[in-house]
């Protein structure tokens, strides 16, 4: 059977209730049959025009809110890609037929996101649903003055948790600011690593309580030697930013004076244990001997660093994985394996937030960034890092942070 052919624009028209679209910048695109009855403008009046010079604020009335959280409302929307129910609203209407002259309203609206093909909220579906008959109704002559009372109450119950969640999206925004302050101080560029270029990447979550604690480190060692690694500690927010700056520390430190990888990782293991929220923290770690041409690692529940070959093959370093950190009860030394490279090959570390996705399988995963490295493989540390991100996050963001490490042997 052939697919019918749907006028969407004829559709969108025809849907009951009140529905306009506007785009990021709060200015009408268009609006449903609906909207226009019942709001009292035509299509002329909205269409290219923004939505408070349409729709001003009630100048008569002092304690008059509803554009402000409207507007809020609707740039959360733009701003996370997510829905925003608002509280039950009062915003009154300007007669269009008579200038100064204000009719109440009450107004139960909802406001979503229509992302574009870049990922980015290329519009703002603003459903609203008029319920001031309904208010009306509650304290009419059938409802009595217990009626009206009930209303007033469940109007004020709402305008106050409206202002709660308020300042709640204000106090996690805040967090979420520390948070990825914390994580930049503690996450500076690389320093000085000799011939050998080198590329770092951090991105965080998307949304405003995601921020988490990957972090990757570069350590210098004896003999101009260097070691490379990378982790994340389970969980979000401040948090987890906290545990992270901790454990990042004592790897650091112990990465000096540990004889090989497995020392190292052994050493933080042990560290974790006395450390809250360090349960379960994933890392890898890499020792490079520039004089024999090797890299030896050990690897703690993380996903496996990737070696990229001149022809362009991908080797996964998974020779020597283990538990995350204070996984087990018992105290076991780790694994560390060693394996070869060639002057100019690349050595990639990263979190799982660049190949895991919650709906496949994590091979599905590290075959995207082998694919990606040999797709780039003469790209420079620099902008490969870039490639890589690009190839592998989603256009709208994860929920998870993704730390990155590209290296030039």
């Amino acid at each position: 059977m052939r697919k019918p052919l749907i006028d969407y624009v004829a559709v969108f028209r025809a849907l009951p209730g009140m529905v306009a679209l506007l785009t990021p910048d709060l200015i009408y695109a268009d609006a449903n049959d609906d909207f226009l009855r019942l709001a009292g403008r035509t299509r002329e009046q909205l269409l290219g025009r923004y939505i408070f010079d349409v729709f001003p604020e009630n100048p008569n009335d002092p304690a008059a809110a509803g554009m402000r959280e409207t507007r809020e409302s609707m740039l959360r929307v733009v701003a996370t890609g997510e829905r925003d129910t608002m509280a039950l609203l009062r915003y009154d209407i300007e007669d269009s037929h008579r200038p100064g002259v204000w009719r109440e309203h009450y107004w139960s609206p909802v406001n979503a996101p229509v992302h574009g093909p870049d990922g980015h909220v290329a519009l703002v579906v603003h459903r609203v649903e008029e319920v001031t008959e309904l208010i009306h109704a509650r304290g009419g002559p059938n409802g009595g003055a217990r009626a009206r009372v009930l209303e007033a109450e469940l109007y004020t119950r709402a305008r106050e948790l409206q202002e709660v969640n308020e300042r709640l999206r204000r106090a996690h925004a805040h967090e979420r600011e520390v948070a990825l302050a914390l994580q930049a101080a503690m996450l500076p560029a690389p320093g000085p690593t000799g011939p050998h270029a080198a590329a770092v990447r951090y991105r965080p979550a998307v949304g405003a309580l995601n921020v988490c604690g990957d972090w990757y480190d570069l350590v210098d060692l004896p003999g101009d030697n260097l070691a490379v690694a990378v982790g994340d500690v389970v969980g979000h927010g401040l948090a987890a930013a906290c545990t992270m700056g901790q454990l990042r520390s004592a790897l650091s430190a112990a990465c000096r004076v540990a004889d090989g990888p497995a020392q190292a990782v052994e050493a933080l293991g042990l560290y974790a244990r006395f450390v809250e929220g360090a349960e379960a923290t994933s890392v890898v770690t890499t020792f490079i001997d520039w004089d024999s041409h090797t890299i030896t690692y050990s690897c703690a529940g993380h996903p496996p660093p990737a070696l990229v070959h001149h022809d362009g093959t991908v080797t996964f370093l998974d020779q020597a994985t283990d538990p995350p950190l204070a996984a087990r009860p018992e105290h076991l030394p780790r694994p560390q394996a060693r394996i070869g490279f060639t002057e100019g090959a690349t050595l990639v570390l990263y979190t799982d937030g660049l190949i895991e996705r919650r709906d496949e399988d994590i091979d599905a995963g590290l075959a995207r960034l082998a694919a990606s490295l040999t797709h780039h493989r003469r790209s420079a540390p620099e902008p490969l890092a870039d490639a890589l991100l690009a190839d592998l996050l989603p256009t709208a963001g994860t929920t998870d942070d993704t730390a990155l490490i590209v290296l030039r042997l």
